[in-house]
């Protein structure tokens, strides 16, 4: 059979965009298509644009401490509108590069919806029918609003970007990553940060005592961090709403408490779990991700979706359709860029150059640009302490920096060793650059170090990180 072309990739995020131009590399006849903006959730409304607001959040601290190091300066303050233009310049840009890198690979692009029609076969949103001897998915997720009254008041980390101003208060809802770096952006940028989680901590799944320090430090920098909480209900903040009780506030467990909002018709009324009741600027949910496979045909198809939707594959990436692969975040295996973009170039290797090459998923570096910031890869404390005897080395402490402009932050240096090979099963960092500093630790974990590989490093001096390598002796066993 003829097709019309060897690979059809759907979506032109990081993974499907390597994916597509490797494979052209290599002689395939590719084509992508991607209906919103290329460079997928990472360039356009993730990754990147957070970052950038995660640098411009750190300037309200720097003056602080730019004066108790004996600089003669004024505060300023921050403009929304001209950073949003440049942010939104610098997408532009960012977005050019990746058509720019696809046609430049002889990648034929479609700024279309596409959608699978049989295990040969996409057809565009322009109606077009078009066959592919491969088909890979690649269409990444999008942020979940919780069913509950008023939901469709708030925003998402998808419209967080594009606010026309900035709001003076914001409650924020959910207790992972994006929320918990949004929380701390915001509140660098001068706005009033309300967080909810209904969990007993923020940050499920990393580390214990480095999530309980992220948390401690936020609170610490002025976000209002609410645990074991949730919100009941949202409306329109009325008038009666701001008049509250006593004139001109509400409701807080009974007692009277400012209140932040804007005018009626402007802010939302949220009433919590705690039976607290305020009125906000704004209400942002970071509630969790969902792939986006609505209605792509998939499972007509054969193609197994799991509980939240995603695409069921193996560890080469294949469905049970033999012609239709898929990666990146709508597998929901490891929502990370670099993983999405690893798993493109198996894919690649799997399907274009004749080498099986399963996606290794072990072992991968993050970081969470909380403030403070954190670094982790390998086990947890917790996680390593139920497959066996372990040694744990850890150090806390205030960095020279901080300590010197009289801030009480502390950074956490955390090792976990097995107590029989000997081998560093997981490391935790908090501190500044804290990613800066795991993508190193990175690869002497990745590649098997021992506590002993560490302890024959030579520390750099005076640095935070010269702890990793001069700790000697554990703090606990377990």
């Amino acid at each position: 059979m003829t097709f019309d072309y060897d690979l059809f990739v759907i979506g032109g995020g990081s993974g499907g965009v390597r994916a597509g131009r490797v494979a052209a590399a290599n002689g395939a006849k590719v084509a992508l298509a991607e209906e919103f903006r290329m460079g997928g959730t990472c360039v356009i409304r993730g990754c990147v644009p957070k970052k950038l607001m995660v640098f411009a959040s750190g300037y309200s601290e720097m003056f602080e401490d730019a004066r108790s190091y004996g600089w003669d300066l004024d505060d300023g303050d921050f403009d929304w509108s001209r950073f949003r233009r440049k942010l939104d310049a610098e997408l532009e840009r960012l977005e050019g590069i990746y058509r720019k890198l696809l046609k430049g690979s002889n990648v034929e692009i479609f700024d279309a919806r596409a959608t699978v029609k049989d295990a040969h076969t996409v057809t565009l949103s322009t109606g077009q029918d078009i066959t592919a001897k491969h088909i890979l998915v690649a269409t990444g997720g999008r942020p979940v609003v919780p069913d509950m009254p008023g939901a469709e008041l708030g925003i998402t980390s998808n419209e967080i970007f594009n606010l026309e101003e900035l709001p003076k208060s914001i409650l924020i809802v959910g207790g992972g990553y994006i929320a918990s770096e949004f929380a701390g952006i915001l509140n660098g940028l001068g706005v009033k940060v309300t967080q909810f989680y209904r969990g007993a901590q923020i940050l499920r799944g990393f580390d214990d005592e480095a999530r309980g320090l992220v948390a401690e430090g936020m609170r610490a920098k002025g976000v209002d961090l609410h645990l074991g909480t949730n919100v009941v209900e949202m409306r329109a903040a009325t008038e009666d709403d701001l008049k509250g009780v006593d004139g001109g506030t509400l409701m807080d467990g009974g007692k009277p408490a400012p209140m932040p909002g804007k005018a009626a018709g402007h802010g939302i009324w949220v009433k919590a779990t705690n039976g607290n009741e305020q009125v906000y600027d704004q209400v942002m949910f970071a509630t969790g991700r969902a792939p986006n496979t609505d209605g792509m045909g998939l499972e007509s198809l054969g193609v197994a979706l799991g509980r939240k939707g995603e695409i069921v594959v193996d560890e080469y990436s294949q469905t049970k359709v033999p012609s239709i692969y898929a990666i990146g975040d709508v597998t929901d295996r490891v929502q990370l860029t670099p993983v999405a973009i690893r798993e493109g170039m198996a894919f690649v290797e799997t399907v274009f150059k004749g080498n099986p090459t399963p996606v290794d998923h072990e072992l991968i570096p993050s970081a969470v640009f909380t403030q403070p910031e954190l670094g982790t890869v390998g086990l947890t404390e917790e996680q390593a302490a139920e497959q066996g005897p372990i040694e744990v080395y850890c150090s806390s402490f205030k960095p020279m920096n901080h300590s010197f402009a009289g801030r009480e932050d502390r950074v956490l240096m955390k090792l976990i060793v097995c107590a029989d090979t000997r081998k560093v099963l997981g490391c935790h960092i908090v501190s500044d650059h804290a990613g800066e500093l795991i993508q190193l630790v990175g690869i002497a974990v990745k590649m098997g170090a021992t506590k002993e590989d560490f302890d024959r490093t030579v520390a750099v001096h005076p640095t935070m990180a010269e702890e990793l390598v001069t700790m000697k002796e554990p703090v606990r066993t377990a």
